[in-house]
């Protein structure tokens, strides 16, 4: 009895990460950014108490914001008003018709747009394909993790509950460290050049604000949940195993 109920919660701490994993495997919402790279500026001549001239430049603050969000698949870009919540702005349904999104499929770490090496390419984009696989990993280990538990449930196979457990701790150490490597691109790496990879020169002086997404959080949600599903299942497994003996 004992067994079946640490069973059973090992299984639904499991199907929640699993589930976790492939929401921020499949969403755009690892990267949220906004720029005012609208923003103008404009010479403004006024004169003092004595009647001298002065000129004075002015920011123009715009009226709206641009809005980036981006994950493993897509790469968008769209304009919102500069009052507007980035994150509940990417969730909208209704988002305008001047939304450009661009195939991704290089998660995490982006690329610049254009010719290869362009102006603006950043040379850590090489770890690009090697933060893929790990994500790739970490979400196969939990699909076999789970068939393997699934399989076992009946028998209560403690071979099969070893192996499904590992394979479910394989996958929240790979997508831990995923996480661990988005974090460093964030904090270490010049995101706000990437953001401004298109309008860079036209707006040296834009201000960019820079966010984790959705996505990111959903997937570090998912960690701790199949960590301890995977070692629940471990724990049965020696249970059983020694029941055996």
């Amino acid at each position: 009895m004992k067994v079946g109920a640490a069973a059973l919660s090992g299984g639904v701490l499991g199907v929640l990460g699993t589930l976790c994993f492939f929401l921020a495997f499949a969403t755009d919402y690892w990267l949220v950014a906004s720029d005012d790279c609208g923003r103008t500026e404009m010479l403004k001549v006024t004169q003092d108490e004595n009647g001298t001239v002065i000129t004075v430049l002015e920011h123009v603050t715009p009226s709206a914001l641009t809005l980036h969000h981006e994950g493993f698949f897509w790469r968008c870009v769209f304009p919102v008003e500069i009052t507007a919540e980035p994150h509940l702005s990417t969730l909208y349904t209704n988002q305008p018709e001047s939304k450009v999104c661009i195939h991704g499929y290089l998660f995490p770490l982006p690329v610049a747009i254009g010719p290869v090496p362009h102006p603006m390419y950043d040379p850590t984009a090489v770890f690009r394909g090697f933060w893929t696989v790990l994500i790739v990993l970490a979400l196969l280990c939990a699909l076999i993790g789970g068939f393997l538990l699934v399989c076992g449930v009946p028998f209560y196979s403690h071979k099969l509950y070893r192996v499904g457990g590992a394979l479910l701790i394989a996958a929240a150490c790979l997508f831990l460290a995923v996480l661990l490597l988005y974090v460093m691109w964030v904090e270490l790496v010049d995101v706000r050049r990437y953001i401004l990879q298109e309008n860079g020169k036209t707006c040296p002086a834009a201000e960019v604000q820079i966010h984790y997404g959705l996505s990111f959080m959903v997937g570090a949600a998912g960690v701790p949940l199949v960590l301890v599903s995977g070692i629940t299942f471990m724990c049965i497994a020696r249970a059983l195993g020694g029941d055996k003996f």
